[in-house]
């Protein structure tokens, strides 16, 4: 029976068998024709690298497998040159692919909808091209997908809620796009998930506090995005976390207590630059595995919790530009392992740490702009791999050690704005990697060692201090200087003519000395200058007309000294330069005809013999002319009544000479004893010539406004970046006993961190004016919007409520969260500004104090009449209260 029932069976296994094969030939037929009609759409170029494209079996083919049937699982061409779209690529023809991954080509176009059909695709990768368009919702129906990448494109748009329907989805990499909107709650829906990319977008929103559903999650990168609202506490549940990441976004409230709960594998955070307040949790002490933690660039508060000396592996702590004050964290580098540690920009006081002194690993340390007072030669240890060091700004004493021979890796050893006294120790010049030294604005004496000129330095600044003697020749011997600045010192003799041969040089500044003698015409040869100050000193002679060689020059100081001749004709071709100063000389002749010498206030071209020009205050030249040839008919009468004076004039010239002499000393030490400083937020690197440069030297075509206290203009940066200067009517009178307490009073504005509260980046005070640098807010101020009809009717009651609530936060915020209070004294519709969306920004503190305890009370009147509160315009006595009543008008 058996033998009949096989013979019966095999007919009808052979047409299965046949039947299937078919079937499988087919599909391979239907996978070829559609690889090769996609192959025919791309960029004639790509089609050369798919030379092996061809025939009817494509598990050959370069870039594709194929599984047991010879149907295709994995379409893998990475890094292959491949232009053009991925529309007509017929993905209903690919039932079993698994794999598609076609990153790291030049693909344009939007991902199609159609990519719905690979029910069986695990992996998509189109990372690395220039795809544009939204992710589309049908992309929910993947449901067998692992990793997600479309890393480095161009997309927008928002992310769809049904990406939360992809429950198998382990790795999402969207980084470097542009998607906008919130981060859907549906996420919290991936419990498979491991890896959270979206870095580097425009997201805004919240984080969805379901977030803490995703228990396997080990990465969440969303820095550098939109995002706002606290951080959700819900991260406390998420065990398997390695790595957070919120840099670089709009996040407010406190750091939750609950990060403490990630104590069995959390290594690393990163939180800085947001709004972030408070104190630190000392349950962060519990994260014993973290070596890095970074909560720099917010609004952080208090002293350190002493529970986070417990951190024994940490290997980077950046908690720069916050408002921490004590000490600095005792045991910091009780573990031995910490590399990088800054604390800069803060109000931290007392000594340096005695794990700090022993800590060997460290490789940068900065610590400048805070309170900290000790003796530098016992403060520190010897750090091998130490690179870069900034301590500038605090209240170090004593002398520079030997010991810095040994720090054999150092590059910058920056020390400014201290109390360091003595000379140069001569075995800096043994630290062979240096680059970069500063020692300005302290009170070291003698001359600069000759060892320096061994170096390689690149920049060389020890300013303000009481250096004497002349420029030893081997600093002038170093090649690669950019950056040299001696400036308020007693330097003396004359200008190295070998200065020259520091061809690299990008910014000179040797003014406040004593140098006597002629600008040597070897300056000329500096063809990088850009800028060049050799201000009040003795300089004689002419001005080396070698100078109008420096073609990249931008800015020239030779005011305040004897310089005498014509300005050199060879000027005419400095046509970058933007701002010159020549006062105070004995020039004569006309100025150069270009735009620095043109738009040059009389400030600058004052006090001289004789020059004519198209300039404010000076007389044109041919009038000038004119009026010299009259008076030379006239010469030999004037003479032959001079002649019997001569004798008695020249005893009054004498006399005349020396009370001259004695009043330019005068001008000479009032203007050393000048304390001209600069001050600019870390986030950005900004220097005076930017500003200068940006608004054409305050060119009245770049105002956008006047107050009280000064002018504003709009300064556009060759970055893009738009920022408000406020210039000064006139420059603030800052005394050398009250530099230190004005300066703490700018660190604190600077510190303010406040979505409705202008932000300040930088300060600057000049011989010639002083500014702050603000944030730029497009509508200007509420004054000027609601005078203007069309901008007028659009911010409707909405927008007006929210503008009122925002006001109330900003007031807030300072009376009761800055450390001390600020009131602002002023809070009119002149200085509430609008933002693109309406949202108020109070600016101007220029009529704002700091209530210091010793500090309570006004002598003159400052604010608005109409919007400053009655009791402050009766008695001068500020209370926390009144800005807030300055808010409504008060007739």
């Amino acid at each position: 029976m058996a033998p009949k029932i096989l013979l019966f069976l095999t007919p009808l296994l052979l047409c299965y068998a046949a039947f299937i094969t078919s079937a499988a030939e087919g599909e391979g037929l239907r996978e070829a024709e559609a690889l090769l009609e996609w192959k025919a759409n791309l960029d004639n170029q790509s089609q050369s690298f798919l030379s092996s494209w061809a025939g009817d079996s494509p598990c050959n083919w370069f870039g594709i497998s194929c599984d047991k049937s010879g149907s295709v699982t994995n379409l893998s061409l990475p890094g292959s040159s491949l232009s053009g779209t991925i529309h007509n690529l017929r993905f209903s023809s690919f039932p079993n692919l698994i794999k598609l991954d076609l990153s790291k080509n030049s693909l344009y176009g939007t991902i199609p909808s159609h990519i719905s059909n690979l029910s069986k695709l695990t992996i998509l990768d189109l990372s690395y091209n220039k795809i544009t368009g939204s992710i589309p919702s049908e992309i929910s129906s993947l449901k067998s997908l692992t990793k997600f990448s479309l890393l480095s494109n161009s997309m927008d748009g928002p992310i769809p809620a049904s990406i939360g329907n992809l429950s198998n989805l382990e790795y999402i990499y969207f980084d470097r796009n542009r998607f906008s909107g919130p981060i859907p709650a549906e996420v919290g829906n991936l419990r498979s998930l491991i890896h959270l990319m979206l870095p580097n977008n425009s997201l805004s929103g919240i984080i969805p506090a379901s977030i803490g559903n995703m228990s396997n999650l080990q990465y969440i990168f969303l820095y550098n995005n939109e995002l706002s609202g606290s951080i959700p506490s819900e991260v406390g549940n998420l065990r398997s976390l390695f790595d957070i990441n919120l840099h670089g976004n709009h996040l407010t409230g406190t750091i939750p207590a609950s990060m403490g709960n990630l104590t069995s594998s959390f290594i690393a955070t990163n939180l800085g630059s947001n709004y972030l307040t408070g104190r630190i949790p000392p349950s962060l002490g519990n994260l014993r595995s973290l070596s890095k933690l970074h909560l720099q660039d917010n609004n952080f508060f208090g002293s350190i919790p002493p529970e986070l000396n417990n951190l024994t592996h940490l290997s980077s702590l950046q908690i720069y530009s916050n408002r921490f004050s004590g000490h600095l964290p005792q045991d910091v580098c009780l573990g031995g392992l910490l590399q990088n540690f800054s604390a800069a920009d803060n109000y931290f006081t007392g000594a340096i740490p005695k794990t700090l002194k022993n800590c060997s690993s460290l490789i940068r340390l900065f610590l400048y702009n805070n309170q900290l007072r000790e003796n530098i030669s016992e403060a520190f240890g010897i750090y091998p791999h130490l690179n870069y060091i900034d301590l500038s700004d605090n209240e170090l004493y004593g002398e520079l050690s030997w010991k810095w021979q040994q720090f054999r890796s150092l590059t910058n050893l920056i020390i400014s704005g201290n109390r360091i006294s003595g000379e140069i120790p001569v075995e800096l010049g043994k630290t062979t990697h240096l680059q970069a030294l500063h020692l300005s604005s302290n009170q070291i004496v003698g001359r600069i060692p000759k060892e320096l000129g061994k170096l390689k330095l690149i920049e060389l600044t020890l300013n303000d201090n009481q250096l004497s003697g002349d420029i030893p020749f081997d600093v002038t011997a170093l090649s690669s200087l950019q950056t040299l600045g001696l400036a308020a010192n007693n330097f003396s003799a004359t200008i190295l003519k070998q200065l020259g041969k520091c061809s690299e040089l990008i910014f000179l500044n040797v003014s406040k000395n004593r140098f006597t003698g002629s600008i040597p015409s070897e300056m000329g040869l500096l063809k990088s200058l850009q800028s060049l100050d050799l201000s009040w000193n003795s300089l004689t002679g002419g001005i080396a007309p070698e100078l109008g060689q420096l073609l990249m020059l931008e800015v020239l100081n030779l005011s305040h000294n004897m310089l005498s001749g014509f300005i050199p004709t060879s000027f005419i071709r400095l046509q970058g330069l933007t701002d010159v100063d020549v006062s105070y000389n004995k020039l004569e002749g006309p100025l150069p005809d270009i735009k620095a010498f043109r738009e040059a206030s009389f400030e600058a071209i004052r006090n001289n013999t004789n020059l004519c020009g198209n300039a404010t205050g000076l007389e044109a030249c041919d009038v000038l002319i004119k009026n010299k040839t009259v008076h030379k008919k006239g010469n030999k009468v004037v003479l032959l009544i001079v002649l019997p004076l001569l004798g008695c004039l020249l005893v009054l010239i004498g006399c005349f000479f020396i009370v001259c002499q004695g009043t330019k000393r005068k001008r000479l030490h009032e203007a050393q004893s000048k304390d001209v400083f600069a001050k600019w937020s870390p986030e950005w690197e900004l220097k005076y010539e930017n500003i200068i440069e940006a608004t054409e030297g305050f060119n009245s075509k770049h105002c956008i406004g006047e107050g009280g206290y000064g002018v504003v203009y709009k300064a556009v940066l060759p970055t893009e970046q738009v920022l408000a200067v406020k210039k000064f009517h006139q420059t603030p009178d800052v005394e050398k006993t009250s530099l230190r307490a004005f300066r703490s009073e700018i660190d604190v504005l600077m510190g303010i961190r406040h979505r409705n509260i202008v932000k300040l980046y930088g300060f600057c005070s000049h011989a010639k004016h002083s500014f702050l640098v603000y944030e730029f807010v497009e509508r200007g101020s509420l004054r000027n919007v609601l005078k203007n009809e069309e901008q007028a009717e659009e911010m409707d009651w909405v927008k007006r409520l929210n503008l009122v609530k925002g006001v109330a936060s900003a007031l807030s915020y300072m009376h009761h969260e800055c450390s001390p209070p600020i009131i602002h004294r002023d809070v009119s519709s002149n200085n509430v500004l609008l933002d693109s969306e309406y949202e108020a920004h109070v600016s101007d503190f220029g009529s704002a104090r700091l209530l210091m305890p010793d500090s309570t009370n006004w002598t003159s009147f400052a604010g608005t009449y109409g919007y400053t509160a009655p009791g402050a315009v009766n008695s001068f006595k500020t209370r926390d209260d009144q800005s807030l009543l300055q808010s409504w008008p008060t007739q």
